[in-house]
């Protein structure tokens, strides 16, 4: 990987970091409860864990892109399948109702929440 590449990526990843930590605060100005960040299973990573305040387990993807619309249609089908097979192994047979959310973050601007954005059923 070429010099330029790697620091794009890095540069790529602080952002990230710097998405997810303005998600959790959202989150958490909204009464959830953050149970994981980054949390890694073997279908993959899921960014955000947290409790709604009905008690409701979401699932978060966020997305750090430089326009709101852009961030909100960067979680594809596949990504969304994997997202929801990632949230059965981190559930491993408990029952609880499930929501699939994503926040957007866009700069100069406050963090977007989008409730309910798939259904694992509809995929």
């Amino acid at each position: 990987m070429g010099r330029t590449r790697l620091l794009e990526r890095k540069q790529a990843e602080k952002r990230g970091r710097r998405g997810e930590t303005l998600a959790a605060l959202l989150l958490r100005c909204k009464g959830y409860r953050i149970l994981g960040r980054r949390v890694r299973t073997r279908a993959g990573e899921i960014d955000l864990v947290a409790r709604s305040p009905s008690g409701v387990v979401c699932f978060v993807e966020v997305k750090t892109r430089p326009q709101d619309g852009v961030a909100a249609e960067a979680v594809g089908l596949r990504q969304r399948a994997r997202i929801v097979r990632a949230s059965e192994c981190y559930l491993a047979g408990r029952q609880a109702s499930v929501r699939f959310d994503v926040i957007t973050v866009v700069p100069g601007r406050l963090p977007r929440h989008l409730r309910d954005a798939w259904r694992a059923d509809t995929l």
